[in-house]
C-alpha cells in the first residue's frame, strides 16, 4: 500500500475518545472492507449479548452466575436494589477504613501507624493488584506492597524477611473467594507462622477479602481479624480488579481510587456503542478475529512503552487467555480456541525478540502501548535536540514501520498519560474485548472448566504423596518403586511417585534415596 492510501487508511480506521484522551489504531492490520462485511452479523450478535450481560442474565450456566463487573463501576446498572447498595456500601466501606488507617485511627498494635502491605492471593487476586501497583503507586505511598503470590517456599521467606522488621506495622490482605484456593490458603498458613515465631498476633494485622459464608470469612470473624471485605460470586477473578480485591490494596496506597472507577465507567460507555467504527473494543476485537482466523492461530504481543506499564502484559495473559482459551464452544463442538499474550516492554524488547518479530516465524501480531507524556517536569535533550521521550517514542513509531514493512500486523493503542482514570480505562477496554470477542467466536468466557481440572489433579498428587509416605515409614525394610507402587495399588502412576518420593527426599521429609539416581527403577527408599 502506498503511503497515500495508508495515511487515508489511518484516519478511516482511527478511533480517538476525547474525553479520555485515547487512541486506538488498527490501520495496520490487514482486513479489508469485505472481510468486515462478513463479520457484520456477529458483531449484531455480540452487541446484543453485551446488553443481556449487563442485564444480569446467566453468563456462566456452569456455576449458575452472572457477570457482573461493569456494575462495580456504575452501580446504577445493577439489577437490582440489594446488589446496588451491596456495591455501593462496599465501597464506602473501603475508603472509611483506609481513611482510618491513613490518619492513624487505625494503629498497630502498640500504636504505630501501618507502613506496609502484604498482599496473599494467586492469579487475579494477584494480577491486577500487581499491575495497578506498579502502573499507579507512588515512591512515597502511604503504604508500601509487596505480594505472596505463589506457593513457592522459598519466595515466600524472601518476601517474610523483607518485611521481617516491619512486621508489627504491616496489614496482610488475604485474598480468595472460597478461602480453599491452595496457593492462597498456604500462603496464609505461611504468613500466620511467621507472624506467631516473632511473637506477634497476626489477627489484628490480617484482613480477608473473600466470599460472604466462605470459609475465610468464618476463619476471619472467629479470630477477631481487623476487617473483611467482600467478594461477589458474580465477579471473576480476571476481573475482580475494581472490585474489593484490588480497590482495598490500591486505596492503602493513595492510588484514587474514584478515578480508576471513573475511567472505567467512561470506557464502559464507550464499549457498549452498537458501531464497529465507533466502538474501540469492537475494534481490537476485530482485529484479533482477522489476524488469527477467528481460530487464535497467531499470538498476540503486548509491547507498553512504558516502565510502569510493565505488568500489563502479564495481566493481560490472565484476562486473555483464561477467558477465551477454551476446548468447546458455546454448541458443545470440540474447537480448541485461545489466544497467547505474552511481551515484555519497549525499548527494552529492541533489544530481546523484536528480531523474531520482524525477521522470524510470522505467527504474531503486535499491540503497541503508546503513552504520549514523557514524565512530569522538563526533560533535557540528549542528541541533536532530542530527549530520552523522543528516543522511547522513536523506537516505538520505528518499530510499528519496520514490522508492517515486512508483513507484520499491529495495532497501537494510545493514551496522554499513566494515571488511575486511564490505568481503569485500559482494564475496562480490555474486559469488554474480550466480551465480544468470544461472542464473535462463540464460546463462552467466564468459566474455566481447565483451572478446575488443574486443582484437581493436584490434590490427588497429593492425596497420592499420603500414601506413599504412610506405606514407606511403616515398612521395616526398603522399598523399590515397583515395591512401593504394588503396595499401595497405584502401579500405574509409577513415574508420579517416583517423583514424589525424589521430593521428599530433597527436603530430608520422611523420605530417604539410596542407588544410582541415573537409574530410578534400582532406587532402594526407606524412611529417615
Amino acid at each position: 500500500m502506498d503511503t497515500a492510501a495508508l495515511w487515508q487508511r489511518y484516519q478511516d480506521w482511527l478511533y480517538y475518545h476525547p474525553e479520555l484522551e485515547l487512541y486506538v489504531d488498527i490501520s495496520r492490520m490487514g482486513f479489508d472492507d469485505a472481510f468486515v462485511q462478513r463479520l457484520a452479523p456477529k458483531f449484531e450478535k455480540a452487541f446484543e449479548d453485551i446488553k443481556a450481560i449487563e442485564a444480569g442474565a446467566i453468563a456462566n450456566p456452569d456455576e449458575g452466575r452472572m457477570v457482573g463487573h461493569y456494575w462495580l463501576r456504575n452501580p446504577d446498572l445493577a439489577p437490582n436494589e440489594e446488589l446496588k447498595t451491596d456495591i455501593t456500601s462496599t465501597l464506602d466501606k473501603i475508603k472509611k477504613f483506609v481513611k482510618s488507617v491513613h490518619s492513624g485511627e487505625i494503629t498497630a498494635p502498640g500504636g504505630g501507624k501501618f507502613t506496609d502491605i502484604l498482599s496473599v492471593g494467586i492469579g487475579g487476586s494477584a494480577l491486577g493488584p500487581q499491575f495497578v501497583a506498579e502502573a499507579l503507586a507512588e515512591n512515597d505511598a502511604p503504604l508500601n506492597i509487596s505480594f505472596i503470590d505463589n506457593t513457592d517456599p522459598a519466595g515466600i521467606d524472601r518476601t517474610l524477611d523483607k518485611l521481617k522488621d516491619r512486621l508489627n506495622t504491616t496489614l496482610v490482605l488475604v485474598i480468595s473467594k472460597s478461602g480453599g484456593t491452595p496457593e492462597t490458603r498456604n500462603g496464609m498458613v505461611e504468613v500466620k507462622n511467621f507472624y506467631k515465631k516473632h511473637k506477634i498476633d497476626f489477627s489484628s494485622h490480617a484482613i480477608a477479602i473473600t466470599g460472604i459464608n466462605s470459609k475465610l470469612e468464618n476463619v476471619a470473624k472467629s479470630e477477631h481479624w481487623l476487617n473483611t471485605f467482600p467478594m461477589y460470586d458474580w465477579i471473576g477473578g480476571r476481573t475482580s480488579e475494581l472490585s474489593a480485591v484490588g480497590l482495598v490494596a490500591a486505596c492503602l496506597q493513595g492510588i484514587n481510587i474514584d478515578a480508576m472507577l471513573a475511567g472505567a465507567k467512561i470506557m464502559d460507555d464507550a464499549t457498549r456503542v452498537p458501531e464497529l467504527k465507533q466502538n474501540p473494543a469492537a475494534l481490537l476485537a476485530l482485529s484479533w478475529y482477522y489476524s488469527g482466523n477467528g481460530k487464535g492461530e497467531k499470538d498476540m504481543v503486548i509491547l507498553p512503552y512504558k516502565d510502569s506499564l510493565l505488568l500489563f502484559s502479564r495481566y493481560l495473559q490472565q484476562l486473555v487467555m483464561e477467558s477465551i482459551g477454551k476446548e468447546e464452544d458455546l454448541n458443545g463442538n470440540k474447537v480448541y480456541q485461545g489466544i497467547a499474550v505474552y511481551g515484555n516492554k519497549g525499548s527494552t524488547d529492541q533489544h530481546a525478540y523484536v528480531q523474531q518479530l520482524r525477521e522470524g516465524v510470522p505467527n504474531f501480531f503486535a499491540t503497541f502501548i503508546e503513552v504520549l507524556g514523557d514524565r512530569q517536569g522538563e526533560s533535557i535533550t540528549i542528541e541533536n535536540g532530542a530527549t530520552a521521550g523522543d528516543f522511547l517514542s522513536g523506537f516505538l513509531l520505528g518499530t510499528r514501520e519496520a514490522l508492517y514493512s515486512n508483513g507484520r500486523d499491529s495495532i497501537t493503542v494510545t493514551i496522554q498519560d499513566v494515571n488511575a482514570r486511564t490505568v481503569g480505562a485500559m482494564i475496562a477496554l480490555y474486559e469488554r474485548a474480550v466480551t465480544i470477542y468470544a461472542s464473535l467466536i462463540n464460546i463462552n468466557a467466564y468459566h474455566q472448566p481447565g483451572v478446575e481440572a488443574g486443582k484437581k489433579a493436584a490434590a490427588s498428587v497429593l492425596e497420592l504423596q499420603k500414601k506413599v509416605v504412610d506405606a514407606v515409614t511403616t515398612s521395616e525394610s526398603a522399598l523399590t518403586l515397583d515395591n512401593l507402587a504394588s503396595k499401595i495399588g497405584e502401579s500405574e502412576q509409577i513415574e508420579t511417585i517416583y517423583k514424589i518420593v525424589r521430593h521428599l527426599d530433597a527436603n530430608g521429609r520422611s523420605i530417604k534415596l539410596e542407588g544410582n539416581p541415573a537409574k530410578p527403577a534400582d532406587l532402594k527408599i526407606s524412611r529417615i
